[in-house]
């Protein structure tokens, strides 16, 4: 099962210069659409001045969410050289900003590809690629006389504890990586009074 995915650890910058236009790329690291969403809009707030501020995202571990767009450059110029670097590095939960600042020559679609794709590149370059665990939760009920057979379960899988409230009826949301979550499951559910909720 794979359940490891590679992302950046932190934003990071790239530049391309082509016959006086400028190039400037931001890789950042993302989880939502929402956050996708705010950063293009504050990148051409701070950029307004630029010709085109165009952007590709991944998002996800199964690598099923994303977009390319061009923002004003010719169909398939910009966006999608972008999503093709994000691609080539295989990574996912990243949004490339690419701002264009037009220097009076123009490039011709190669050229454009060519410049998106390098800026592009040069920013996952100068970032530092990590690999994460596709995690998932797993929620448990039990009552409170069991605590200390679910805390030897925990201490023993080690997953990491998302929330816990301990009354008479306590529960317990813990989130492990995928591969590990049958066999944490199935020792919870051998606790007595323990219900898991998906």
């Amino acid at each position: 099962m794979d359940d490891t995915f590679k992302t950046i650890a932190a934003p990071a910058e790239g530049t391309y210069s082509e016959k006086r236009s400028k190039f400037l790329a931001f890789a950042i690291p993302v989880r939502t659409q929402d956050e996708v969403k705010e950063l293009v809009k504050e990148y051409q707030k701070k950029y307004y001045d630029a010709r085109h501020a165009c952007y590709a995202y991944m998002l996800g571990h199964e690598r099923k969410d994303f977009r390319a767009n061009d923002n004003g450059e010719p169909s398939g110029t910009a966006g999608k050289p972008i999503l093709g670097q994000i691609n080539s590095n295989e990574l996912t939960d990243i949004l490339i900003i690419v701002v264009r600042y037009f220097g009076g020559i123009k490039l011709g679609t190669s050229g454009l590809i060519g410049a998106y794709k390098t800026a592009a590149a040069d920013a996952i370059a100068n970032a530092t690629i990590i690999e994460k665990t596709v995690d998932d939760d797993v929620t448990v009920f039990f009552e409170y006389p069991f605590l200390n057979d679910v805390m030897r379960i925990v201490k023993e899988e080690e997953p990491q504890v998302v929330e816990q409230m301990f009354e008479m009826d306590c529960k317990m949301t813990l989130r492990i990586r995928r591969s590990k979550m049958g066999r944490l499951r199935s020792r919870l559910e051998k606790v007595e009074t323990a219900r898991i909720q998906e």
